[in-house]
Formats: C-alpha cells, structure tokens, sequence
C-alpha cells in the first residue's frame, strides 16, 4: 500500500508570519497535533502543538496574550523535516516515524506539500492490511526456513475451504525457523490445528487446550 493511498490531503497549514496564537487556534478548532509551516505551496518547517505549549508562557503570565499574537510561527518551528514522497510505501512510513520518534510525515511532491501521513494514519492502515478490523481469528505457526513452507501450510488452510485474511513471516525463537502469522476468516481453528500439528509443525498460537 502507497502513502498516496492513506494520506490526508485536505490539508491545514499555516504560514511563516501568522501568529503562535493563530497556530493555537488552527489547533484547537481543527483537533489535530501537527501544523506544516509553508510559504506558498512550498514547506519550510514544521509546528507541533508539543512545540507551541513548551515555548508558550503560562496563561497566568499577563505577558501571555500579547506573547502569543506577536510571535511569528517561524521564530519556534522546525525547519528541518522529516517527509515522504506519495508513492513510498506505508512500510517506510512507519520505519520512520519509528526510527525518528515523530509523530507525523508530511507528503511533498515536485517540492510541493500535498498531504500529511500521521502515526494514526498508519495505525489504521495496518489494522486494515492485517484483517484485525473483520472478525477472524489469529494463527501462529513455527516452521523451517525454508522455501515453500508458506504455500504448504496456506495449502492445508485452504483445504478448509477457510479463507486467509492476512499473512506475514517473522524470524522464529529457535536459529533457522520463521513464524508465520495468519489471519483466517473462522472462529473454529481446532480442524486447521490438527492437520499442521499432524503434519509435524508447531502452532504457537492458539496456545492448544
């Protein structure tokens, strides 16, 4: 899945010389954590409601008003910005907003911003790529690495005449085994169970009863 495909791209920005307390508003109204700071189409910085409460003096200062309706947003944003292309994947969002500890990517095309990747954003979608959103249940199986072992197990699957939901691969707890993740469209796992376990392989999950 592409960012292009997840990205939000009615977009809430702010410019460079509107006001910190211009910033709170856009805040508060649009309920959102993040501002990209633009000039034009093109993003200069970044303004996070983090930012602006940690260089906002206290609302029991009678300086506070006046601070925040006479400071432009370019004396506390972040020029430099973490951000992604349209066609990156969501896989590459997520090791970033990981890696970097932020909570938002902004979507630049042609040096243009056109849409904004958020940590929920990604939460959302990888709920959805995982089949956690439809009912099912979740099966864990601990194979060799090796090849094939995937289409074999999806093979005794498919002799249920179950459907596979989703499906990833792990590194296993032991040296050359990988764990494969499963998420099948049945309740019922204990027919499935019993053929893998037949066949010689270890199913991780559901722990058996």
């Amino acid at each position: 899945m592409l960012v292009e495909e997840i990205m939000s791209r009615e977009l809430v920005s702010i410019g460079t010389e509107d006001t910190l307390a211009r910033a709170w508003e856009l805040i508060r109204q649009r309920r959102i954590r993040h501002l990209p700071v633009v000039e034009g189409t093109a993003l200069v910085g970044i303004l996070s409601d983090r930012d602006l409460r940690d260089a906002s003096p206290s609302v029991l200062e009678l300086r506070s008003r006046d601070f925040l309706e006479g400071t432009p947003v370019r004396t506390i944003m972040r020029p430099e910005v973490i951000t992604l292309h349209p066609l990156e994947t969501i896989e590459e969002a997520a090791r970033l907003l990981y890696e970097h500890r932020i909570g938002c990517l902004p979507v630049v095309s042609r040096g243009e911003l056109v849409g904004i990747v958020t940590e929920t954003d990604i939460l959302r979608s990888l709920v959805r790529m995982l089949g956690a959103d439809r009912p099912g249940s979740h099966l864990e199986v601990a194979v060799p690495d090796r090849p094939g072992m995937l289409a074999e197990i999806a093979g005794m699957i498919k002799n249920h005449q179950v459907n596979i939901s989703s499906v990833l691969t792990t590194p296993g707890q032991q040296e050359r085994e990988k764990l494969l993740v499963f998420r099948l469209e049945i309740m019922d796992l204990r027919k499935i169970i019993k053929d893998i376990e037949s066949a010689g392989y270890q199913v991780r999950q559901p722990l058996s009863r």
